[in-house]
């Protein structure tokens, strides 16, 4: 007969799951109940970026909308598109120049057109009263852009590339150039293409001294994965190795051992619709197992609150990401938050 030790191993993990999966989420808002290394920046805004020195903040005050920044000793704003009437952007980002890369429409038609066939890079120099470049390019969501020099990577897909497959999505790197008069993307080069929609690409950062890149693979059923990609060997890894789940990769610590990401793996003992509407931050080891997820924020804990959209400093102390409601589309966001890395 089996010691009463040996068949309490087999079915505490049984059990332990069942307590899981029976949890309930808190009613009330995860604000009211911040721990100590998460503080409140603004009380609006979305898609929050780092400067290279880690000493502010862009971000964007709405959906197609106007870029602002913060410098994080003053908490002083300073609107950077004021001056371009009815802007309509959806993102801005640092160039390691202390210029900025825009990413939006020239003018909104509607969010579907808007932020698809329309979406396209723009960039905007760091003097005051400065006005938005186009760059010539369509590009489907985010942009990547290295913090050691001006290389760049972005996808597209069919609605901004009409010589690609209705369900297919390339990824591209270049190199922006400012050289001359005008900025200008060149030594364009796709690196890789899914030729249908089980997965459809977004980049999200480099890493390795720029010889590797981490992107979202989008699947069908709203789900995703994190991958990886070598540059130099065009080798793919799948990081997450979660199917079934919502996995998506978002910034990368400096060391380019851990990603961040939007997952909803809480919704194992919380329940929930899967996919990017219960999601709450968690970090990820970039080894290849899949096994070595850490959660950081807890705001989906509470009924329709998640955490989205997280970047981590170039210095590697903190993150900014956004409060968000479960029933709003992706990127959507209510304000900036500031999470000190615990020492």
């Amino acid at each position: 007969m089996k010691s009463l030790s040996t068949i309490l191993m087999f079915i505490l993990p049984f059990v332990q799951s069942f307590a899981q999966q029976t949890q309930q989420r808190k009613q009330g808002g995860p604000l009211g109940n911040l721990p100590n290394n998460i503080e409140i920046l603004t009380r609006f805004g979305e898609r929050a970026d780092f400067s290279p020195d880690s000493k502010s903040i862009a971000f964007m005050t709405k959906s197609f909308g106007d870029a602002m920044v913060m410098d994080l000793a003053t908490r002083e704003i300073r609107c950077l598109t004021c001056n371009i009437p009815a802007a309509a952007f959806l993102r801005v980002m640092h160039l390691p120049t202390g210029d900025y890369i825009l990413i939006g429409p020239e003018r909104f038609e509607d969010i579907r057109v808007s932020r698809t066939r329309d979406n396209e890079l723009w960039f905007l120099s760091k003097e005051r009263g400065s006005k938005p470049v186009k760059l010539g390019q369509k590009m489907s969501e985010g942009v990547v852009i290295s913090k050691r020099n001006l290389k760049i990577a972005f996808s597209e897909i069919h609605a901004q590339a009409p010589d690609l497959a209705p369900e297919a999505s390339r990824l591209i790197v270049a190199d922006l150039d400012l050289s001359g008069g005008t900025p200008k993307l060149i030594n364009k080069k796709t690196v890789y293409e899914s030729k249908d929609k089980n997965c459809t690409i977004e980049p999200q950062d480099f890493y390795d001294n720029d010889t590797k890149m981490t992107f979202s693979c989008y699947e069908p059923n709203s789900l995703s994965s994190v991958m990886g990609i070598d540059l130099k060997t065009s080798q793919i890894t799948n990081f997450s190795k979660s199917p079934g789940a919502y996995n998506e990769v978002e910034g990368i610590f400096p060391d380019g051992k851990y990603t961040l990401v939007e997952a909803d793996r809480q919704c194992d003992w919380f329940g929930g619709k899967r996919g990017p509407w219960n999601i709450d931050i968690w970090k990820l080891k970039l080894d290849g197992t899949g096994k070595d997820f850490v959660r950081l924020t807890n705001f989906n804990d509470y009924e329709g609150g998640k955490a989205s959209n997280p970047v981590v400093s170039t210095n590697g102390k903190y993150m900014a990401f956004q409060f968000a409601n479960t029933t709003d589309p992706a990127g959507v966001g209510y304000g900036i938050l500031l999470y000190q890395f615990k020492k």
